[in-house]
């Protein structure tokens, strides 16, 4: 297998970082990899704030459920849906723009998710680690009072950058034969069967403890309430009202 497919597939989620700092030109790179994914009409919906201030960047980690890392990794990003510099500069062409529809959030949001999976690929190529971080989610509306995140921006996630201080094992994915289906949709509960014993024993056998669960199991925290339910309210607030 070519070296690209090996490095997609030996991704890890890096949570211990060495005092070892990223140079800005390596960061920047970073970024131009980033912008070079994908992105729908060529709109590039998304910015990239680059939290320097270690204050913040505590704060963040606390709204984030007490991430720490989010402190002490090399750096950290947060990624950024945003709508305002594309519907703007439209606006400045003459264009009676119109604002709030849902598929301007689907658009900035998969655009944002595109350019930061670029900048991750980029990060692991030159040595790095990184570890998304969804949890800046849990109260979106005080991190971007932090980072005075204008209307029409929304904070989709951050990243976690640095050099690693660990080694942790590659999980499990589902099998190919649960996401790769011919034609039309079909059932793969023999396949998740299987997968969820393939992930007790990864759970039992990692680096750095066991655990008793699966993958079915993991997923009860995320569907047996309501998760985030402020999210709506939040997103609407910022303009992206999904007209």
């Amino acid at each position: 297998m070519n070296p690209t497919i090996e490095l997609l597939k030996s991704h890890r989620s890096i949570r211990k970082f060495t005092d070892r700092p990223v140079s800005r030109e390596l960061l920047e790179e970073l970024i131009r990899a980033g912008q070079a994914a994908a992105t729908s009409s060529h709109v590039q919906a998304y910015s990239v704030i680059h939290v320097t201030d270690s204050a913040h960047r505590e704060a963040i980690a606390e709204l984030a459920g007490g991430q720490g890392y989010i402190a002490r990794c090399a750096d950290f990003l947060v990624f950024c849906a945003d709508m305002k510099r594309p519907t703007e500069a439209a606006e400045r062409t003459g264009a009676r723009v119109v604002r709030g529809m849902t598929e301007q959030l689907l658009v900035a949001s998969v655009d944002t998710a595109l350019m930061a999976q670029n900048v991750a690929i980029a990060a692991e190529s030159e040595g790095l680690g990184i570890c998304y971080i969804g949890g800046i989610r849990n109260d979106p509306q005080q991190v971007s009072d932090l980072l005075e995140l204008p209307d029409h921006v929304f904070p989709v996630f951050g990243m976690c950058l640095g050099y690693p201080a660990q080694d942790p094992d590659v999980k499990p994915r589902l099998p190919v034969s649960a996401i790769l289906k011919e034609d039309t949709y079909t059932d793969d509960r023999e396949q998740v069967a299987d997968y969820d014993e393939t992930m007790h024993g990864y759970y039992q056998a990692r680096k750095g403890g066991n655990k008793q669960s699966d993958w079915s199991r993991n997923l009860t925290p995320l569907f047996d309430t309501k998760l985030r339910p402020h999210m709506r309210d939040f997103l609407v607030r910022r303009g992206f009202e999904m007209k």
